[in-house]
This record gives structure tokens, C-alpha cells and sequence, in this order.
């Protein structure tokens, strides 16, 4: 099975790539907005499922899509919109912890001999933030990494040396729970890397 990655995340192909998994890589044109009274894991679960299905898939490929959510108290944050805005949202993660969500979604279309199928997952994890200096903050934001990143920052990068401490999946954080997506992807007909001669 070819795999098909309905996201542009340059972090979610790095993570793929990390266990051996190479896909083609088909943004899916979704919009990601927030809806009213929606809560953080019916949205992420809901959008995924939107970008799988926003791309086409041909017999013999399987759709992986993703969405994730960084969540402070009821608050889902997004990507920051300038400078300024990646500021606020460090400054209200500062000495606290905030969940960050992510659903999964992936899609096999019907071939000869194989019905279609679909399947996903719900992967939260804790992130607790160390006490921000104002000098701290400064020095992330004029780093240009949280600018493109949901909450602003990317523990990956530099933007680890700001949290304490993760509970859960630190893949998840990064935007790709890795375990569930490779257990997913198995059900689907992707053979996981150590499957694989």
C-alpha cells in the first residue's frame, strides 16, 4: 500500500520518515476553523477526517491525515498571527500546563478484492511550561520557530527548553502520535517498519 500524507507539516513527514515510512505528500484544502461550542477532541477528530477525505485516493494508496490542538483551560490555540500574538500565547502558557490534542484519520478507498476502510485516533498529552522571563519570551519569539507552530512553540526545537516536563506521547506534541498512527496504519494494509524485509 502507497501512503498518501493530506498534510503539509514538514514535522509529520520528518516523523514518518523516522520509522521508515515514506508517503507522498498531497495538502488537503480544508478549513480548520473552530466550531461554535465544539470541543477540542470532537475538532481535531472532525477536521482529520476532513482532510482525509478532502484529497483523492487511488486503489492501492492509503490517506493519512492529521490535526492537533494545543489546548489552555477552554482556549484552543492556534498558530499565532504576527509577532505580538506568539507573545500573548507564551506569556498564558507560562508556569502552566495545557493539553495538547491530536486526531488522526486515515482512509483506504475500495480495490478489487478490498472493501473500503477507515479508521482513527485520539492521542492527548500534558505539557507543563516552565516560568517565563520576559527575556524568555523575547528570545523564542525573535527565534522565528513559534510563528508557524499551534501554541507557538515547538518542542522539537528550541522551543523544548521551555517545557518542564510531558506526560504522554511526545510525538503527539509534535504533531503526530506515533504509535497509535502506526497501529492505525497497519489495520489499513501499511505494513509497519519492523514488518518489513
Amino acid at each position: 500500500m502507497r501512503l498518501v500524507l493530506a498534510s503539509q507539516s514538514p514535522r509529520r513527514r520528518e516523523l514518518l520518515a523516522s520509522v521508515g515510512l515514506a508517503c507522498e505528500v498531497r495538502p488537503a484544502g480544508t478549513d480548520e476553523s473552530v466550531r461554535p461550542g465544539e470541543l477540542p477532541a470532537g475538532y481535531v477528530r472532525r477536521v482529520a477526517r476532513e482532510k482525509a477525505f478532502a484529497v483523492r485516493a487511488e486503489p492501492g494508496e492509503v490517506v493519512l491525515a492529521a490535526d492537533t490542538a494545543v489546548v489552555l483551560g477552554s482556549e484552543v490555540l492556534g498558530k499565532p498571527s504576527d509577532a505580538e500574538d506568539a507573545r500573548r500565547m507564551l506569556r498564558a502558557l507560562s508556569g502552566k500546563s495545557h493539553v495538547v490534542w491530536t486526531g488522526v484519520c486515515g482512509r483506504r478507498p475500495a480495490a478489487p478484492g478490498m472493501e473500503a476502510a477507515e479508521a482513527s485516533a485520539l492521542v492527548s498529552s500534558t505539557v507543563r511550561f516552565a516560568a517565563l522571563s520576559p527575556r524568555q519570551v523575547d528570545w523564542y519569539v525573535a527565534s522565528g520557530e513559534p510563528l508557524d507552530k499551534a501554541g507557538a512553540y515547538a518542542v522539537q526545537g528550541a522551543g523544548g527548553a521551555l517545557v518542564r516536563e510531558v506526560e504522554g506521547s511526545v510525538s503527539n506534541v509534535v504533531g503526530l502520535p506515533l504509535a497509535e498512527t502506526l497501529s492505525l496504519l497497519e489495520g489499513l494494509g501499511v505494513l509497519p517498519p519492523w514488518e518489513r524485509r
